[in-house]
């Protein structure tokens, strides 16, 4: 438990993510203050700072996590920085919430999981739908026995090239120097991410992945089948370059079956021997906000958080046996 009562925030990479997405959570959560932001160009953190009311902005990293006025972290870059962020943020000694994926292999993952553990200092990742109430209906159901006994889990996914894809101009979502397997390391690691926390840690896991499109050097095919350490077998599929958007979970078990959509914004639908029902769950404005309140229960409240560093790095394993 964290005795100061209020902690101050520091952003390292005030993109387009931070804008909605995460960034006004360590404003709008008690016991949180968003106090400093960086960016590599100085206008456009000084812009971002202005326009949020955040006290100070830095175009250096360093500056900011060494700032004796900034007691945490979070780290919103691309995946090819969270290393070398994150192993200057254990030094400094302080709490650090990373961006997903937390690496772009496993290796870099587990180097920055260990930095922090030698130090005891608390790391999270940015795994939020582990914290959105949809996904805990779903939780709740299973924890319910609401389908009986889990048998198998599948999730299908695609959608069709984007106009920078076809464009050719450079993406650092598809670059394989920083994320190996393009979006599926930036779409893919949620689902299954959320996998491990409903139905428990993956033991084997088995992939194929090509490059079918040729449009960027990271891959855009890949398709998987697992087991969980408890019995439950998994499959998946996520193509890229399709002429539909599809994106289909169905968790079946031997009384019944749930289905859902990780990104669509969709109804979660229970069906067994009573019925069929569907509820439409909406996700706050703010997505990462219940995410970052989880953050302030656990550094000042002493609770758990569900997306720690440690759950992070299996996430990183699975993917990286997928990928091979």
């Amino acid at each position: 438990m964290n005795s100061k009562k209020n902690i101050r925030w520091g952003i390292i990479g005030c993109g387009a993510v931070t804008e909605v997405k995460s960034g006004p959570p360590y404003q709008n959560t008690s016991g949180f203050s968003l106090d400093a932001v960086m960016r590599r160009d100085l206008e456009k953190a000084k812009d971002f700072a202005q326009r949020h009311q955040v006290p100070k902005f830095y175009d250096d990293a360093i500056k900011l996590i060494n700032d004796p006025e900034i007691d945490a972290i979070y780290i919103a870059t691309p995946p090819d920085t969270h290393k070398l962020y994150g192993l200057l943020v254990a030094e400094a000694g302080k709490p650090c919430c990373i961006e997903k994926p937390l690496a772009p292999s496993y290796q870099d993952g587990l180097a920055i999981v260990e930095a922090f553990k030698a130090k005891n200092i608390p790391l999270f990742v940015a795994y939020y739908r582990r914290s959105l109430p949809r996904f805990l209906q779903i939780e709740k159901w299973l924890q319910t026995n609401e389908i009986g006994t889990v048998r198998h889990i599948n999730w299908t996914f695609s959608k069709p090239a984007s106009e920078i894809d076809l464009s050719g101009a450079y993406n650092w979502r598809t670059d394989k120097n920083v994320a190996p397997g393009g979006y599926f390391d930036d779409l893919a690691s949620h689902g299954l991410d959320l996998f491990a926390y409903l139905l428990g840690d993956f033991k084997e896991v088995y992939g194929l992945s090509t490059n079918q499109q040729g449009l960027y050097s990271a891959k855009d095919a890949i398709t998987s089948c697992w087991i969980h350490e408890n019995g439950i077998t998994g499959n998946a599929s996520w193509n890229f370059g399709a002429k539909n958007r599809e994106d289909k979970v169905e968790i079946i078990g031997s009384k019944g079956s749930i289905t859902f959509a990780i990104f669509n914004e969709e109804e979660v639908t229970l069906e067994n021997d009573f019925g069929k029902q569907s509820l439409f769950i909406e996700n706050p404005k703010h997505v990462q906000q219940y995410h970052v309140e989880n953050l302030k229960a656990t550094l000042i409240d002493g609770k758990n958080h569900p997306s720690t560093g440690e759950t992070a790095l299996h996430s990183s394993w699975v993917m990286s046996k997928i990928l091979r």
